[in-house]
């Protein structure tokens, strides 16, 4: 069933892979610190111009989404919240990576190629 094929997917997850891919919401190509968020309690790490990594995005992460110099997401689709607020900002965003938040570690160097669809570790 679904719910077993997500927990199937969840305990595949490589930690050692260097590039990760997804959709593009937004076109750019930016390196920088990686700042995973994955709540509330994470808003007060982040500083601007640090690359935004999260699960999905919703309104209260825009004001981090405004600091940030692109933005990667493991959920969402070409409308999702993520990809058209970072439109909207005209800031580099790749959506539906179904694990950046397992595989890039909080402060490590990325680099966000969102002419392509792919997220590098540089680290």
């Amino acid at each position: 069933d679904l719910l077993e094929a997500d927990f199937m997917k969840l305990q595949e997850v490589e930690t050692d892979v260097q590039v990760i891919s997804g959709q593009i919401a937004f076109v750019g190509k930016v390196t920088g610190t990686a700042r995973v968020i994955k709540g509330r309690d994470d808003f007060a790490r982040f500083t601007k111009g640090d690359i935004l990594v999260t699960n999905q995005t919703t309104p209260e992460f825009v004001p981090l989404m405004r600091q940030a110099s692109a933005v990667v997401t493991d959920q969402g689709g070409i409308t999702c919240h993520a990809a058209i607020v970072s439109r909207e900002l005209q800031i580099p965003c790749i959506i539906g990576t179904d694990v950046a938040t397992r595989i890039i570690q909080d402060g490590e160097q990325i680099l966000v190629d969102a002419e392509i669809g792919v997220v590098s570790r540089l680290n």
